[in-house]
């Protein structure tokens, strides 16, 4: 008897390790403040499957929404309040990442293992939206994150399978306004949970606030290089640079990712304005670039990566205070730039464009100089 419930512990274990690992997208999210009191949110975006060939889209106020729930597009209606710009995915209106002309922001991040959404409720559905119907919803009606923590309070989300993927978005969010405040939603065991964000970082499993508890295991972590010591009428000093930070976890895994994020975030060079942030931000991403076919993995089995050059597929910087986008991709390292001010909504249409016109890197040769 007992050796059956040590096996029946160890079973679970293994259990709790494959949702830890099997299931974890690596998307990294963080936000910077500047001195000038501007705002710099932005992401990575990964998925390791196939291309997701996400679009720009420009989303007008006063398009007509209408959410999704099991029995099809049945859902709460409402129409929008603020021009958005997002980024789509699949050929959908399916936004993973966006802003409003309020400079309120939200990033979709995976959240499979852990996100847990209310029971579908027929005579609720004209007050019932889907995880893939969050993104429109809070950049159509909202300006700020409280008027979201209070409207969010009254609405179910329900899971809907996503046809491509054979199983539903199961996702958080983190949703950050001009002024820097930001919050982490989450839907845990079929009920809502609202985060603060101090830090400004969300990536994936397991829960946002056990990512905050084991922040405390990384106390010791230094941009000062580690002293040196003396052991037994011995010197040692640190062989190398970069000493105060040995202990950082370098892995992909979304816990690892989430304290490198807290670290880099937190201990880049002061920021006077938004295109110092901008700058920043991209060098920061840099570190959770995740190769194509190494760490990155999921839950699709029909893989198509033909043709692709990262598992990263994009990045973005969002400046909230002058609302303009910044991105590359896995295409293109080049940056470029989406002004939502000048845009001109096409009422009651949304409008897209590719992300890459070609995909292909822009190289400039510069061996004329040289002559």
């Amino acid at each position: 008897m007992q050796i059956k419930k040590i096996i029946q512990m160890l079973m679970g274990t293994l259990l709790l390790f494959s949702v830890f690992t099997t299931s974890v997208q690596a998307c990294t999210g963080i936000r910077l403040l500047t001195e000038e009191g501007s705002t710099v949110y932005g992401r990575t975006n990964e998925w390791g499957a196939f291309d997701l060939n996400s679009r720009v889209a420009a989303i007008p106020k006063g398009y007509h929404f209408r959410g999704l729930t099991p029995d099809g597009n049945n859902g709460k209606q409402w129409t929008g309040k603020y021009n958005f710009v997002g980024l789509d995915a699949l050929g959908k209106d399916v936004f993973i990442d966006g802003m409003n002309e309020k400079g309120l922001a939200v990033g979709f991040f995976y959240h499979k293992g852990f996100a847990h959404y209310m029971e579908y409720d027929k005579r609720k559905a004209d007050n019932t939206i889907t995880a893939t119907d969050m993104v429109s919803y809070i950049l159509s009606q909202f300006k700020n994150v409280d008027q979201v923590k209070k409207a969010l309070k009254h609405i179910r989300v329900v899971a809907v399978e996503e046809a491509s993927l054979g199983v539903p978005a199961y996702a958080h969010w983190m949703v950050t306004e001009s002024s820097g405040k930001s919050i982490v939603i989450e839907y845990l065991d079929g009920k809502l949970k609202t985060y603060k964000n101090p830090l400004g970082v969300i990536t994936n499993n397991p829960t946002y606030d056990w990512q905050m508890t084991n922040l405390r295991n990384y106390l010791n972590l230094s941009i000062e290089p580690a002293p040196s010591r003396k052991i037994a009428g011995v010197e040692f000093t640190p062989l190398s640079g970069g000493s105060g930070m040995v202990g950082l976890p370098g892995d992909f895994t979304s816990t690892s990712r989430f304290v490198r994020a807290a670290v880099w975030s937190h201990t880049d060079q002061p920021l006077k304005n938004s295109n110092d942030a901008v700058y920043e931000l991209f060098r920061i991403l840099d570190n959770f670039n995740v190769p194509l076919k190494s760490a990155e993995g999921s839950d699709n089995k029909e893989k198509d990566v033909k043709g692709m050059r990262s598992s990263t597929q994009w990045t973005t910087a969002w400046d909230l205070k002058h609302q303009v986008l910044y991105f590359h991709t896995q295409y293109n390292r080049r940056i470029r730039e989406v002004a939502l001010n000048k845009i001109k909504f096409v009422p009651n249409t949304i409008t897209h464009t590719p992300m890459d016109q070609n995909k292909r890197q822009d190289i400039q040769n510069i061996t004329e100089h040289l002559k």
